[in-house]
């Protein structure tokens, strides 16, 4: 089993999430993220979907997306040739005398402090997954008392885009 992401872009109209993501339960397929936006265009969205499976699963997938009316267009990003990023917003235990610890990790990892309470704290992981994990690892053993995630979203590096596929 393989990590895959997918780059769609789809007509912005109503119900074209759930028709997509309708696809993947219906056939038991599981997404691991998904993150879905408005383009530069209004009238497109790009939906980046990360899965897990096998080359089969990938090119069935990637063949019943294509059937769907307002899909536009499907690729297929891998790591090596695509840059990842994802939003994380991590709450943690932060009493008085750890918080220079905590506020170092955010340094090293340049990330940012967006709210200091008493006790806690919130920072904005923004990264790659694997920096991200490894942030969240460390700021583990002060206690994660709460976290919101945006999923992956990607872009191919170079001068293709998606409009070229």
């Amino acid at each position: 089993m393989r990590r895959y992401v997918l780059s769609v872009l789809v007509q912005n109209t109503s119900g074209v999430l759930s028709k997509v993501t309708g696809l993947f339960s219906r056939r038991g397929y599981n997404i691991r993220s998904l993150s879905v936006g408005e383009t530069h265009d209004p009238k497109v969205s790009r939906i980046t979907i990360e899965m897990v499976g096998d080359e089969s699963v990938l090119e069935q997938i990637q063949k019943q997306l294509d059937k769907l009316v307002d899909v536009i267009t499907i690729k297929g990003l891998r790591s090596s040739s695509s840059v990842y990023k994802e939003l994380i917003l991590v709450k943690v235990k932060a009493p008085d005398k750890k918080r220079a610890n905590i506020i170092e990790l955010c340094d090293i990892f340049r990330t940012k402090i967006v709210d200091i309470g008493k006790e806690t704290m919130i920072i904005e992981l923004s990264g790659s997954p694997e920096k991200n994990k490894a942030l969240m690892d460390l700021l583990a053993e002060y206690g994660i008392i709460e976290v919101a995630r945006t999923g992956i979203t990607a872009l191919q590096r170079g001068e293709s885009s998606l409009h070229d596929a």
